[in-house]
């Protein structure tokens, strides 16, 4: 064996010469952030092994007489100690009593509709042929972004839209909304095992379908809730709704003791499909379908042994001051007086500043101390000296295990994973979620996470951030952790076609 200019090393052997790489200079710099991840981490804990040592040496070198000498002590100040000792209990006791008390997330129920109400792709262009409404430019416009949508052949549109001419009525809306939320909440009640007259708290929202009676209050009527129940529908807010819901349940179970709060995540398309040709407005109709899920959260101690998720963190970013972001994602008529919802070109570059402002709040709350200081760092170099350096993108790969994406489109899910550099297998539940359901709006994340747990991946102390974009323009983060190995609950979306999935995505 023999050193080889060049800096690698030489083996002889009887079929010739193999050349080995110098380990000291292929050193993958992964592995040393890792180090480096690892060494700031436990920093504070390395940094007491030898304070203890010191401690413990201390201790050990206390004879008898200096332990009667520390009692001697504490008799003649026994005053003193006796009140230093009800200070601290005072102060325990108004710690214990007013820090934020836990919300756990009991189960979640997602809507599986019946599979008469699938829509695959040629189904949907003969259906839009029939309608008079369409020209050719706009249904070859469909077409083309049906084939890069993401979305597979087995999403679902609702009812009255299978029926040609479409059924867009009142009484068909009610329809569809009753259907999906009532299916629902009838799994997540005989799952969870609660009656619906111990649910405190009650939060609905769906954008674009705000009837009178409210579907807060339909749901009231159905299950015969409480007189005192405090429910709340939300409206015109947009795909990130359902966080921004979660966000209120959980407020309203910081001042409820001891309850239950139902979060309710939907949207309506009966009356709310776009007939006309303007393009910007046509592209809803082609991502948009059927979904919904219904949430049980709760504040009780004992809840904690049985529930699936404890919540960390909610974040909620709102742009709505900017006029471009305002604008971006819109509900207005068209020239000849037909309703839709027109989005913008500027979409994703609004949507990438709104994230950047909600991961700003975000990762000082669940970011590794080490990937604060990188940020900071390279924040204050770009600052003094080099103003061309690229900001630092946190990893947040070391702060998260799984991420549920809203399935808004490909576009969405394209850029945060280029963005926050994940992996495939990252987005992997938000697009087989775009692919199998669609975009169903607020309650896409629900069906993601049912994704991670019927392929069994969530595992006790994962982490999980869900995060929403809305129109207004708002992006929403929500955090929790697995409180053990989470199971898919009993009738998830997924229980008859996790098998087949991951597909194989052709762009």
């Amino acid at each position: 064996m023999e050193p080889v200019n060049g800096g690698s090393v030489q083996i002889q052997n009887e079929n010739g010469s193999r050349k080995l790489p110098n380990f000291l200079q292929s050193v993958n710099m992964k592995y040393v952030k890792l180090g480096y991840h690892y060494l700031i981490t436990h920093l504070f804990k390395l940094c007491l092994v030898p304070l203890m040592a010191v401690l413990i040496t201390e201790i050990s070198r206390l004879t008898p007489d200096d332990f009667h000498q520390i009692w001697l002590h504490l008799q003649y100040n026994l005053v003193a100690f006796i009140l230093l000792s009800a200070l601290a209990v005072f102060g325990t006791t108004v710690f214990i009593m007013t820090r934020p008390r836990s919300v756990y997330l009991v189960d979640y129920s997602c809507y599986l509709p019946q599979a008469s109400l699938q829509v695959p792709y040629k189904k949907f262009m003969d259906h839009s042929a029939l309608i008079d409404d369409f020209n050719a430019s706009s249904l070859e416009f469909q077409r083309k972004i049906l084939e890069r949508s993401g979305l597979g052949e087995e999403t679902y549109l609702p009812e009255g839209l299978h029926c040609v001419p479409p059924r867009t009525t009142m009484a068909a809306a009610r329809e569809e909304a009753e259907q999906v939320m009532f299916g629902c909440l009838d799994k997540l009640f005989e799952n969870t095992k609660i009656n619906p007259r111990d649910v405190g708290v009650l939060v609905v929202n769906c954008s674009l379908f705000n009837p009178t009676p409210s579907l807060s209050a339909m749901i009231v009527n159905k299950y015969k809730l409480r007189g005192n129940v405090k429910s709340f529908n939300l409206g015109g807010m947009g795909c990130s709704a359902g966080v921004i819901s979660i966000d209120l349940a959980k407020d309203m179970l910081q001042v409820h003791r001891n309850t239950y709060a139902v979060v309710v995540s939907t949207e309506n398309i009966t009356q709310n499909w776009y007939f006309g040709n303007k393009k910007a407005m046509l592209i809803p109709n082609c991502l948009f379908r059927v979904g919904g899920t219904a949430v049980l959260l709760s504040n009780k101690a004992s809840d904690r042994r049985r529930s699936k998720y404890k919540m960390v963190h909610t974040v909620r970013t709102h742009k709505g001051a900017d006029e471009k972001a305002f604008n971006c994602v819109y509900q207005e008529q068209d020239d000849n007086g037909k309703t839709g919802v027109s989005l913008s070109k500027d979409l994703m570059a609004i949507a990438g500043e709104a994230l950047k402002a909600n991961i700003t709040t975000l990762g000082p709350l669940v970011l590794p101390i080490s990937e604060q200081i990188l940020f900071f760092v390279t924040l204050v170099w770009k600052k003094l000296f080099n103003a061309k350096l690229k900001p630092y993108i946190p990893d947040f790969k070391l702060a998260f295990d799984h991420f549920c994406i809203h399935a808004g489109g490909r576009a969405v899910i394209d850029e945060l994973e280029k963005n926050l550099q994940l992996s495939q297998t990252h987005v992997e539940a938000s697009r087989m979620t775009l692919h199998r359901f669609g975009n169903t709006s607020s309650s896409s994340i629900w069906y993601e996470l049912a994704y991670i747990e019927a392929k069994g991946r969530m595992k006790k102390g994962n982490r999980v951030w869900q995060i929403a974009f809305g129109s207004g323009f708002k992006c929403n983060s929500a955090v929790w952790v697995a409180l053990h190995n989470v199971k898919p609950s009993v009738s998830s979306p997924w229980e008859h076609s996790i098998d087949r999935y991951p597909v194989k995505l052709d762009f």
